[in-house]
């Protein structure tokens, strides 16, 4: 069991209880997933651009990535069905639970400028964010990389408003703006 899951079990469910008065601790608000992807838009004019891309996300999750292709052949954005235009893992369990460890305290502090991110959520109950740049994870080596790479991660709890979904990850350690 990692150091945030036992922090979660042991500290967190019960104060987000107190906090929000549940009266089943089956309520209580929980991580389900993490969910990582990359858009891959160059990957269709160079297809190192797509091996790269796998293999840092792949250093960086713990585990295999899997291709997202298209649905049906879209002339106006030149792309085929079946073509590879992304990849995104699925982290739950332990793996999620060390991702956001070492996302809220080693990577976020290395975002250039940052203060913070955002408090609004979905609506929904779950969080996500984008990033601009992939060197900000200390796995990845800066010598191999070639270009810069975005990334999307979401958040998914099952949290019932935004409320309890930004409290749940506040009290994981998550580095929220202060103030507003």
């Amino acid at each position: 069991m990692s150091r945030l899951q036992k922090q979660y079990k042991e500290e967190v469910r019960a104060a987000l209880q107190e906090k929000f008065g549940y009266a089943n601790h089956m309520l209580i608000p929980s991580l389900k997933k993490i969910i990582i992807s990359m858009g891959l838009a160059e990957a269709t004019k160079d297809k190192n651009a797509l091996q790269d891309c796998l293999k840092e996300l792949t250093i960086l999750s713990g585990q295999r990535p899997v291709f997202t292709r298209t649905k049906k052949a879209i002339a106006n954005f030149k792309s085929r069905k079946d073509q590879v235009i992304g990849l995104k893992v699925t982290l739950r369990r332990t793996r999620m639970f060390d991702f956001l460890d070492r996302f809220c305290n080693i990577v976020s502090p290395r975002i250039r400028d940052f203060r913070g991110f955002s408090i609004k959520g979905d609506g929904r109950g779950s969080y996500s964010l984008g990033l601009t740049d992939q060197q900000v994870f200390p796995e990845i080596n800066l010598d191999e990389v070639k270009r810069t790479q975005g990334m999307n991660i979401t958040f998914v709890t099952t949290a019932k408003t935004d409320e309890e979904c930004v409290e749940l990850l506040r009290m994981l350690g998550f580095p929220f703006k202060i103030g507003k």
